[in-house]
């Protein structure tokens, strides 16, 4: 294990990297009955999602820890799937199984994109100032999923304030988020880990946790029956073939090019926010990704890793399958190798016969420690000149509208965009990398196509 996983040479050892595997996986947790919730309003069947979830999780995610040995997680997006249910089915009238045949090339064209060395040079391309800021935007990002995630800003009135604190599960939330920050401060290991569990048995006694939900879970039969229905849609006559029959290709296209572009940079997003300022992800990778021929970095791999991952949760049943920021929890509890991985992947796998446990735990235990991550990848805004105006615009969108748009591409696009502006401004267009015009060319594309749907 030493030898395969390289622990002592990414300064850990095996017990960090387990109780890192398992605070990604309970930080992310919610993605298994989050997703299957979404994608059911578009006619898939929940628990046949719920397998597909799970098993998508795995894959993507060991293969993710074993051939790039890099501590990152995937599952089906948040956000890739709200568009999967709510534009492409419900506004552009696909079937679910059609959607999941786009789904499905997405996935081979980011195949495609990685092997060509495409995604590389993006990578590449991207100046200092946005790979600072995409770090620093992530930070306030996953703070605001937490936020979000306890319900503790009200948005009924039609402007953003701030809930009563009579709601029990805010409350849980906010001594979730005092534990942690103790814990953490007192320099405990695990911290975020033994934080979401104490913060969960708390939970009972405040009726935030009801133990006897664990008793409605449907049977295994039920479940694997309805997962039956729907494996392997996505690349028969209900997919591929309905696709290409029932729809032409002005109409394909761009759903591909936004779920592509949209994962894309979500990956590339939170590889260069999380794995460069902890180490992950070293000068002789960027070096390696950069001038190497196939994978010869860490990145390449897990590029590839995170490439496949989409066209194998499709032919299971679910949404685009990308890197998870969440993984940063992991990452800032002590995670640096695909040991951590294989360990979040396994608790993945438990959940199958564990469901009614992982189902205990709220929202308000697991967002205390989105929260805290928050706090602690923050320190990227360090890094960023704020004097130099050229450099705060660019900068200032991206984070603004990474955090505001619940988007990490979107915030990418903002920030590419503001960043060809000062340039072009400033006559200084020489200095852009053309591959940043022509990202940036393919962003306002795709906000002038989803202007005209």
């Amino acid at each position: 294990m030493e030898k395969f996983f390289k622990l002592k040479e990414n300064n850990t050892k095996v017990s960090t990297e387990v109780l890192a595997g398992i605070t990604t996986f309970f930080t992310m947790a919610y993605i298994l009955f989050v997703n299957p919730d979404i994608l059911s309003q578009a006619g898939l069947p929940f628990n046949g999602v719920y397998i597909a979830t799970i098993l998508a999780a795995v894959v993507g995610t060991l293969v993710m820890g074993l051939f790039a040995n890099v501590p990152y997680a995937l599952a089906p997006g948040m956000g890739l799937n709200a568009f999967f249910t709510y534009t492409v089915v419900m506004k552009y009238g696909f079937t679910p199984t059609e959607a999941l045949a786009l789904v499905f090339i997405c996935g081979i064209f980011n195949i495609f994109i990685t092997v060509t060395r495409v995604r590389k040079h993006i990578i590449k391309a991207i100046p200092e100032t946005l790979q600072q800021a995409i770090g620093a935007g992530i930070g306030l990002f996953i703070a605001y999923i937490g936020i979000l995630n306890i319900k503790m800003i009200d948005f009924s009135a039609g402007v953003p304030s701030l809930v009563k604190f009579n709601d029990p599960s805010v409350l849980l939330a906010l001594i979730g988020l005092v534990l942690i920050l103790v814990l953490m401060l007192r320099r405990v290991k695990g911290a975020i880990l033994i934080g979401i569990v104490l913060t969960t048995l708390i939970g009972i006694p405040m009726g935030v946790v009801d133990i006897s939900a664990a008793a409605s879970t449907p049977s295994y039969g039920q479940v694997f029956s309805e997962f039956s229905s729907i494996f392997g849609t996505a690349i028969g006559k209900d997919g591929l073939i309905s696709l290409f029959t029932n729809h032409d290709a002005m109409t394909i296209f761009p759903i591909i090019f936004a779920f592509s572009l949209t994962d894309t940079f979500d990956t590339i997003g939170t590889f260069i926010g999380t794995g460069r300022r902890t180490g992950i992800f070293t000068k002789e990778d960027e070096l390696a990704l950069e001038e190497g021929k196939g994978f010869s970095s860490k990145m390449d791999k897990a590029m590839f890793a995170d490439s496949i991952a989409t066209s194998v949760g499709a032919i299971f049943g679910t949404s685009n399958t990308t890197t998870f920021v969440e993984s940063s929890a992991g990452i800032e509890a002590g995670g640096r190798t695909g040991l951590t991985s294989v360990v979040t992947a396994i608790c993945f796998a438990l959940s199958i016969f564990i469901a009614p446990i992982v189902s205990l735990i709220p929202s308000a235990a697991t967002a205390p420690a989105l929260i805290v991550v928050g706090i602690l990848m923050s320190s990227a805004f360090a890094d960023i000149e704020w004097s130099e105006f050229e450099i705060a615009v660019p900068a200032f969108f991206t984070v603004l509208m990474t955090v505001l748009a619940y988007s990490i591409s979107t915030g990418l696009a903002f920030g590419f965009i503001a960043f060809c502006l000062v340039k072009l401004a400033t006559g200084k267009f020489k200095d852009v990398h053309p591959i940043v015009y022509i990202s940036t060319a393919l962003f306002v594309i795709n906000f002038v196509l989803e202007a005209l749907n």
